[in-house]
């Protein structure tokens, strides 16, 4: 008999829940075969077994969480399979998954114990019976929406009248006395202070109609963890501008099925891949990570190039390596082939990291302007949108061009206002003279 135990999932995960098992007892079962299918912050993964047999006894089943080295299942291996060796620890199961945009986002802290009722503020002492408390109705239903009683609030207004700003002033001087490691559900944290958010409560929808509520999954609340951290951390300036395309689509347009042949699509994504691979050579502070700890600016010399692509279980985020030694038919091979992995959950957890850079291009959905959110530990984004025809005064006339809104999101305290726009510049020029690319690129 031989046991299987859960393996090293990746960097920095210890658990996961069950989210399928994939075996039954009887079945007899190969190495590397997918056996069960574990959700971690980071990833939906298939866990291949590394034993080989019948099996006899399965330990766990949907819904459980189970740790690094828990046991799964047991199998004979001498039921017609052949045997097994011992696994060698720590290593990583080869992983079909879905995966969180970035990877290096930090651990949520140890949740400490929310302060007890007793431990909150004591109210001052009132009597039993007495006039009721001078606030108009709305007031009223303020306080008992954000959990406030209305009675220890005081008034500022003619005899004790309380207002909205009262009720507010109240609950926050209440938060203000919970201490900074009573975390709110998530571990999330208040913009600006570095320090977790406190837990305010949720008012009760279901008084105005019906309701339905869904836990978030271990990837939904990475997510939330991940933005609220690259949110609160990183300050966030964008810059928008306009490209002017229309040399760009008749270029697309003709070069279109050559590309088709290769193997991919020539969209607008993979030419900015292509683009932003030039630009951060010229500007290199825009493939860089700010290292707070040691006060220093780590500047990459590889270049690599993120790609937002929207799928149904979320935004998932692949890496074009190297992406400065790669044409743009290459370059547009290459994403059409994750991007379909993507869709399909087969992306690795590899494939999406290692960014520098990254694009979210919400074109192909509609919109003008947008701030994106640097994906941190990056220091920039560029956000795209939709291309419309417009008249440009060209040539002493107006003519219809097709100009491609562009978003600039990064983080200022690694780039300047003026870098980012002579950076945002530089890009638009590039998509503007297609020979600025062999030029500089």
């Amino acid at each position: 008999m031989q046991e299987f135990k859960v393996p090293e999932l990746g960097e920095n995960v210890a658990e996961g829940d069950v989210t399928k098992v994939l075996v039954k007892v009887g079945d007899t079962i190969t190495q590397e075969q997918s056996v069960i299918e574990l959700e971690t912050d980071k990833a939906t993964v298939e866990v291949s077994s590394s034993v080989a047999g019948v099996v006899k006894e399965i330990k766990v089943k949907a819904g459980d969480k189970v740790k690094v080295g828990a046991v799964i299942l047991t199998v004979d291996d001498n039921g017609g399979a052949p045997a097994a060796k011992e696994p060698e620890p720590a290593k990583a199961p080869e992983q079909k998954v879905v995966s969180m945009p970035k990877r290096e986002a930090p651990q949520a802290p140890e949740l400490a114990p929310a302060p007890s009722k007793a431990a909150a503020p004591a109210p001052q002492s009132r009597p039993a019976e007495g006039p009721a408390a001078p606030a108009s109705p709305s007031v009223r239903r303020l306080a008992r929406e954000i959990g406030v009683d209305i009675n220890d609030v005081q008034g500022t207004g003619p005899e004790g009248r309380m207002s909205d700003e009262d009720v507010k002033e109240h609950a926050r001087r209440i938060l203000s006395s919970i201490p900074s490691t009573a975390l709110g559900a998530g571990g999330f944290v208040a913009r600006g202070t570095g320090q977790p958010a406190a837990n305010v409560p949720l008012p009760d929808f279901s008084k105005w109609g019906e309701i339905d509520r869904r836990p978030m999954s271990k990837i939904r609340r990475a997510t939330a963890q991940h933005l609220s951290h690259a949110w609160t951390t990183i300050p966030h300036v964008t810059q928008c501008d306009k490209a002017d395309i229309t040399p760009m689509e008749e270029l697309r347009s003709k070069f279109r099925t050559q590309v088709e042949q290769a193997g991919g699509n020539l969209t607008v994504t993979a030419v900015l891949v292509k683009v932003l691979a030039a630009a951060v050579k010229q500007f290199p502070q825009f493939n860089a990570s700010l290292d707070t700890d040691n006060h220093a600016i780590v500047y990459k010399k590889y270049i690599n190039v993120g790609v937002a692509v929207d799928t149904p279980f979320g935004l998932l985020v692949p890496v074009i390596r190297n992406a400065d030694r790669k044409n743009i038919t290459q370059i547009a091979v290459e994403l059409h082939q994750l991007s379909e992995k993507a869709r399909a959950k087969k992306l690795t957890i590899d494939e999406m990291s290692g960014g520098g850079i990254s694009i979210s291009n919400l074109g192909g959905i509609g919109g003008t302007y947008f701030t994106p959110i640097v994906n941190w530990p990056e220091v920039a984004i560029l956000g795209v949108s939709r291309g419309i025809t417009e008249p440009v005064w060209r040539n002493d006339k107006f003519e219809p061009r097709q100009l491609l809104p562009l978003s600039l999101s990064y983080d200022h305290r690694v780039i300047d206002g003026a870098d980012a726009m002579r950076f945002l510049r530089w890009v638009v020029q590039a998509i503007e003279q297609p020979f600025l690319l062999s030029l500089l690129g």
